[in-house]
């Protein structure tokens, strides 16, 4: 959901609760449908603050979520250039294909990986880059100790990749469950209609519009924000994009050159096997 959706509901959603303030206005006694305000005003208040706290702390879970999702990228990016260092002390051979496998890995997950999670049809599929270099280091037999100390940080950080692709992915599905989405929504609808018994043909009506709007444009941005934080992925400001793996692509690029090394690259720009 981007900016211009978010305001556009929060428009609709405001006009239409005001809109049935006024109307409900036009047929409501003076000092409203309550006989004792203040009484009303405290019960409103339990009603707001409940759900204000549970609307808060299921943002902070969600918010914890994507900032792991976040995370996982960042990390993830950053792995594979330590991974592309580290399969340098192979063979050459070896550090050739290994080399060009994680560029492809990098490539698949800009090109492919992303547009999937944001269509929300990756699932459960695996890189297919991953199971390739894990076929490639089968074979591998150090020979020295710079190679034995490498194959074992080569496992240490493809350990390490893997469940930072796991804290990247994981963001996908959203973390807040249908009956949660369904209890918000039900208590949403029940203040705006306890704010409906707050009409009062004696005051002027921008005031109970104001008095309607203020509520419903606080309530519907607090779920647009859930909303926001439970689906990372996307177009939009603040979606999570692919701008860590980028960068790591142009420090391969820039690393592998400044070394002097062309490893063959096996995959498109978008990270498919040639």
């Amino acid at each position: 959901m981007n900016v211009v959706i978010g305001v556009v509901v929060v428009v609709v959603v405001t006009a239409l609760t005001v809109t049935a303030m006024l109307v409900v206005r036009k047929h409501a006694p003076e000092g409203s449908y309550f006989s004792d305000g203040d009484r009303a005003s405290g019960v409103f208040g339990v009603l707001a603050t409940g759900f204000a706290v549970i609307l808060g702390f299921i943002i902070f879970l969600a918010f914890e979520s994507y900032d792991g999702a976040r995370s996982g990228a960042e990390t993830e990016a950053l792995l594979v250039v330590r991974q592309v260092e580290t399969a340098q002390f192979f063979e050459p051979d070896t550090a050739g294909e290994l080399t060009g496998m994680l560029v492809c890995y990098a490539r698949s997950v800009v090109g492919t990986e992303w547009p999937a999670m944001d269509e929300g049809t990756l699932g459960d599929a695996l890189n297919p880059w991953g199971a390739e270099m894990f076929r490639t280091m089968r074979t591998v037999q150090p020979t020295t100790d710079a190679q034995d100390s490498a194959y074992d940080r080569w496992m240490d950080q493809t350990a390490d990749r893997e469940q930072a692709r796991i804290d990247r992915v994981h963001g996908v599905e959203g973390v807040v469950p249908l009956p949660i989405w369904l209890a918000l929504f039900v208590v949403a609808a029940v203040i705006f209609g306890y704010m409906l018994f707050f009409a009062d043909r004696a005051e002027r009506a921008r005031t109970q519009a104001m008095l309607m709007g203020s509520v419903t444009v606080v309530v519907t941005l607090l779920l647009l924000l859930l909303v926001f934080f439970d689906n990372p992925h996307g177009d939009g400001v603040g979606r999570l994009e692919p701008v860590a793996m980028e960068r790591s692509l142009r420090l391969i690029d820039a690393a592998l050159e400044a070394v002097d090394v062309e490893p063959s690259i096996p995959c498109d720009s978008d990270g498919r096997a040639l």
